[in-house]
């Protein structure tokens, strides 16, 4: 199939075979031409952000909601560096990401032209891979292997850098799917010998853990998962970036493990004999001081990233592959569950003496795990729930029940303020027909609130509950409790409506409410829900003092984990 054209149209039409329906961007003069081709285009739909880290985060919201690659576009310069936070985070989370940039004419680069920034060599260790295109005709070829490398292996994001005059240029459009990459090979299917040893493990193991992350979910081994945990009676715990990939309410899952995990999700890792870690990094947010993790078991590590097996905990059994291919191998390779009753008792014990729970303010004044509890009955495991980072995002994973796969969508690995309201825009533009509620902090909201214009005139209603405690709520607990108390730099003010949410909501053409009352969150959020058309906000003002329990400070054991302030767990004996 061959075609005259411009590079730039060659572009987009390379993008209209690769599948892609929408593109979140933002224009300049370097792609320039690229845009003047998009207008031709029947088939793509280009969204007109407000900044480009909303065009990233939106490309990741889309791509989580839906499987398929996100798409963002920007200029050279400051464009282009606009997009370093989203990719950065789309690279430590593993979402497949395209991002395309405009750069100066290939003549220029290395001159510091005006709006000249070298994007590949910025986004180097940020990326999967990413290509300076100078040639017209390299164009379509660079796409495609772009595609493929984003969305093959372990996910993550690909940067593609075309200079103007390459935009530019004629050239003849050539379009070969099949992509030949040297030395790019990923593994799938995990070695027989590996899930052999790995099932007698389990068969012999007294007190084993299937310690579950966000790759079990990219693979889409949700089935697999709730089959092997059936099979064995093995408890579950689900990493932040696993919420919903096995059912809260199943009673195998003894829910989050980590920093601000569940008690019986840690006690499960620390008294373990046996870590069955299925697409996960073993990052220092669940195991809190390495050397003390989980420090009796053995490690069955599957991962498709072998850079991951062993990098930060060593693997007895290492496994790589794809988690539905080696999960799948596992139920068909364990054909002896060994007898876990003694500790599936010890675990449920932890349940029940330590739930999660909270205290509600004498004031009156609301809990925000109140409203957060309250928003996942009322709305249900059917929407896609798009948090933020800080004290909101746990409560948000704590007190949201999710039993269905990928119902949870936030920013993990680099913890990105400013993700939600773009990146639930994102999702709800891949998944118009699922409610969508974007939970956000008072301090994350002022960094991207801007996209809700965008909402307001792409005709995209997502829903945002403001979770308003007048702070930077997670600084100001760590303040509290290391700090002496000294909330230095830490008070927004936006409990006394500096800004006002609820008109800033409403001129950005949303419908914008408040709750401050327990008695009103219902009502508050079932309004919400009959609103269809248009965006909505909600200003939930919550107490300024709630804290995150349990907590496990930073750089300790996870054996120290706090259940309240100055309180600890009474574990059991390791000989129980």
């Amino acid at each position: 199939m061959t075609e005259q054209m411009t590079g730039a149209q060659a572009l987009v039409r390379a993008l209209e075979h690769a599948g892609v329906d929408t593109v979140f961007g933002f224009p300049g003069g370097q792609i320039l031409p690229a845009y003047d081709a998009l207008y031709d285009s029947s088939k793509i739909r280009h969204v007109l952000v407000r900044h480009e880290q909303g065009a990233g985060h939106a490309a990741e919201g889309y791509a989580q909601a839906t499987g398929k690659v996100g798409v963002c576009m920007a200029t050279s310069g400051p464009g282009a560096t606009n997009l370093v936070t989203p990719i950065a985070d789309a690279y430590m989370d593993s979402i497949p990401m395209v991002a395309i940039t405009g750069q100066v004419s290939s003549s220029m680069i290395g001159t510091d032209a005006f709006q000249e920034a070298d994007i590949c060599g910025i986004t180097l260790p940020i990326t999967k891979h990413n290509f300076l295109v100078t040639d017209a005709d390299d164009i379509p070829r660079a796409i495609a292997d772009a595609f493929h490398i984003a969305s093959t292996g372990r996910p993550g994001p690909v940067l593609v850098d075309i200079s103007k005059d390459a935009l530019q240029a004629r050239t003849e459009f050539h379009w070969e799917p099949t992509t030949q990459l040297p030395g790019y090979r990923p593994v799938t299917r995990p070695h027989a010998k590996q899930i052999q040893e790995a099932a007698r493990l389990i068969s012999e193991a007294e007190c084993p853990v299937l310690y579950v992350g966000g790759g079990v979910h990219k693979a889409g081994a949700s089935a697999e998962l709730l089959s092997l945990a059936e099979l064995t009676g093995i408890p579950v715990v689900t990493t932040l970036m696993a919420r919903g990939t096995f059912p809260d309410d199943h009673p195998l899952h003894m829910g989050m493990p980590g920093m601000h995990g569940s008690v019986p999700a840690v006690g499960a890792l620390q008294k373990s004999d046996l870590l069955i870690a299925l697409g996960v990094r073993f990052d220092d947010r669940v195991t809190g001081q390495l050397a003390s993790f989980a420090p009796r078991a053995k490690v069955i590590h599957a991962d498709i990233d072998p850079a991951e097996i062993s990098k930060n905990r060593v693997a007895d059994v290492p496994i790589v592959g794809d988690c539905k291919e080696v999960i799948g191998a596992l139920v068909h390779a364990i054909d002896r569950p060994g007898d876990y009753v003694k500790w599936r008792a010890l675990l449920d014990g932890l349940k029940e003496t330590y739930p999660l729970g909270y205290e509600d303010f004498a004031d009156g004044s609301l809990a925000p795990q109140y409203v957060l509890e309250r928003l996942g009955s009322v709305v249900g495991p059917d929407a896609l729930y798009v948090a933020g980072v800080g004290q909101h995002q746990m409560w948000a994973s704590q007190f949201i029940g999710f039993e269905k796969p990928g119902s949870f969508i936030t920013s993990g690995g680099l913890g990105t303020m400013g993700f939600p309201v773009p990146a639930a825009m994102g999702a709800k533009m891949g998944r118009p027909d699922t409610v969508v509620w974007a939970i956000d902090g008072d301090g994350c909201f002022q960094m991207t609130n801007q996209e809700l214009a965008t909402c307001t005139v792409e005709g995209v209603p997502i829903k945002v509950a403001v979770i308003n405690n007048g702070n930077l709520g997670m600084i100001r607990q760590w303040q509290g409790l290391f700090y002496g108390e000294r909330y230095s730099n830490s008070d927004l003010q936006t409990a006394q409506r500096v800004p006002d949410f609820v008109k800033l909501g409403e001129a950005y053409g949303c419908v914008s409410l408040r709750c401050t009352r327990p008695e009103d969150v219902d009502d508050t959020i079932a309004k919400a829900m009959e609103i269809n058309d248009v965006p909505v906000v909600i200003d939930f003002v919550v107490h300024e003092d709630a804290m995150v329990w349990p907590f496990v400070p930073s750089g300790t054991s996870n054996d120290d984990i706090m259940i309240a302030r100055d309180m600890t767990p009474k574990w059991e004996s390791d000989n129980s």
